[in-house]
């Protein structure tokens, strides 16, 4: 379950920096940042889509982001816990 998360996680940035580099016309290093830290929630600001179909990919990217990387991180904590618990037996 964990690898499947992260490979979500690692697709979702890979089309999301694809996405924002074809449309938006962002260097591939930008594209990357802002599908990073839109994602994490984070949002700075310093970069936001211009184009009609780049914000309304946003709002769904966020959706779908913030649900994917919630469950890669609920699997990585679950994962720790279970090791933890196998060393104190």
């Amino acid at each position: 379950m964990f690898r499947g998360a992260l490979f979500l996680a690692i697709l979702l940035l890979l089309s999301g920096t694809l996405f924002y580099r074809s449309v938006e016309g962002w260097s591939w290093v930008d594209a990357l940042y802002f599908s990073a830290t839109t994602i994490s929630t984070v949002g700075l600001g310093d970069l936001s889509p211009s184009t009609g179909i780049g914000k309304i990919f946003t709002v769904l990217y966020i959706f779908v982001g913030v649900g994917v990387f919630v469950a890669l991180f609920a699997q990585f904590t679950k994962a720790l816990l279970r090791d933890y618990g196998e060393e104190e037996q």
